[in-house]
């Protein structure tokens, strides 16, 4: 039994939990995202970063009045990853719920 290759991109904790919220939704702002995974904005920054120059998600820079605001949104290149990342880890937890048997 070979096990399929996880995506070190979306192993990460905060990776992953961004790439969680975002599938689920339209678009997300920073100020959500930063409220949900209690992350810290310079961490959270990073890691949108990563995920945005890795081409999964885009990222849309831009002012609510005078205050800046950063919008978040999955791509379809991110939502073919993070299905991909699920169906392995998913190819883990099976050979693990049968050898329990």
């Amino acid at each position: 039994m070979s096990f399929k290759e996880l995506d070190p991109l979306l192993h990460s904790e905060l990776r992953l939990a961004i790439m969680s919220i975002l599938i689920s939704v339209d678009k997300a702002e920073f100020s959500y995202l930063k409220e949900q995974t209690h992350a810290t904005a310079g961490n959270l920054s990073v890691q949108i970063d990563k995920l945005n120059n890795a081409g999964y998600i885009s990222v849309t820079k831009m002012f609510k009045g005078k205050m800046p605001c950063t919008i978040c949104k999955i791509t379809d290149v991110g939502k073919k990853a993070f299905t991909e990342y699920v169906d392995a880890l998913k190819s883990y937890i099976n050979v693990g719920s049968t050898n329990l048997k």
